[in-house]
C-alpha cells in the first residue's frame, strides 16, 4: 500500500510541472480562455497534454515544497502566461481594430456585453468571431498545440530562460497590437475621413443645411459598405496577424 502510494506521488510529481505550464498558457490564451472552454475542458487539455510531454522527455524530480521548487512553480506559470500573451496581443489587435473603425463610423455607442470581452463594440465581437474561424481554419490550435510541446524541449524544465533578448522581443512584439489593428480599420478610417472633410466643406458653403442628419447616416452606410468590400482583404490581413504571433511564439522559444 505504502509503495502504491509511493508510486503515484512519483507520477503525480513528474506531471506538475508541465500542467503549470500548461494551465496556465491555456488559462492566458484568447482562444482557449473564452467561457465556451470551461475550466474542466482547461485541466483535462492540460492534463493530456502533460501526459504526453512525461512520455517524450525527461522530467527533473524536483520537490515543490522545497525553495527551489517554489522557484519552478513560479517558473513555469510565468513562461506559460508569457506564451498566452503572444496571442492575447494578437486577439487585442482585433478589438482595437473594432474600435477604431465603431470610432470612424460613429457607432462608439452601439455597444454589446460580451461574455469574455466585456463591454465591446459590435465591430469589435465581429472581428473576434471572425479572427477566431480563421485561426480554427487555418490549423492555428493544432501549430499552437505543437510548439507548446516543443517548448519542453527548447526551454527545459529546471533551467533559466529569461534573457534580455525575450524581454526586448516581448516589449516589440506588442506594438502588433496597433499595427494590426490600423491594417484591418485603415480603409474604413481613411475613407470615412475623406467624407467628413467634405461634409465639413459643405457645411461651411452651406450654413443653413443640417449636416448632422445627412452625414451621421451617411457614414455608417459608408463604413458598412467599406467593410463588406474589404472582407477579403481583412480575411488575409487576419491571417497575417496569426501567422506573425505563430513565429513570434518560435522567436521566443529559440527555433
Amino acid at each position: 500500500m505504502n509503495l502504491a502510494l509511493i508510486d503515484i506521488l512519483d507520477k503525480f510529481l513528474v506531471v506538475i510541472w508541465p500542467m503549470l505550464r500548461l494551465s496556465a498558457f491555456l488559462a492566458f490564451t484568447s482562444i482557449f480562455s473564452i467561457r465556451a472552454v470551461n475550466m474542466r475542458i482547461r485541466i483535462l487539455l492540460a492534463f493530456s497534454m502533460a501526459f504526453v510531454v512525461t512520455q517524450q522527455i525527461d522530467i527533473p524530480r524536483i520537490d515543490p515544497l522545497t525553495a527551489e521548487g517554489l522557484m519552478e512553480i513560479s517558473r513555469q506559470i510565468l513562461i506559460g502566461l508569457t506564451m498566452g500573451l503572444v496571442f492575447q496581443v494578437a486577439s487585442a489587435a482585433l478589438v482595437v481594430a473594432g474600435q477604431a473603425a465603431s470610432a470612424s463610423m460613429g457607432l462608439t455607442i452601439a455597444n454589446m456585453i460580451d461574455p469574455n470581452m466585456g463591454n465591446v463594440p459590435v465591430l469589435s465581437a465581429f472581428f473576434n468571431i471572425m479572427g477566431t474561424l480563421i485561426f480554427l481554419g487555418m490549423g492555428g490550435h493544432l501549430i499552437v498545440f505543437g510548439l507548446v510541446l516543443e517548448s519542453f524541449k527548447l526551454l527545459p524544465i529546471g533551467q533559466e530562460f529569461f534573457s534580455q533578448d525575450m524581454l526586448g522581443k516581448m516589449i516589440h512584439w506588442s506594438a502588433m497590437m496597433f499595427l494590426g489593428a490600423l491594417l484591418i480599420a485603415l480603409p474604413v478610417m481613411m475613407t470615412l475621413l475623406f467624407i467628413n472633410v467634405g461634409l465639413g466643406f459643405v457645411a461651411r458653403a452651406a450654413p443653413s443645411l443640417n449636416i448632422f442628419t445627412v452625414g451621421f447616416p451617411a457614414l455608417i452606410l459608408t463604413g458598412f459598405v467599406i467593410l463588406i468590400m474589404s472582407m477579403g482583404n481583412n480575411v488575409a490581413r487576419i491571417q497575417w496577424i496569426w501567422a506573425q504571433s505563430f513565429l513570434m511564439l518560435r522567436s521566443y522559444l529559440g527555433e
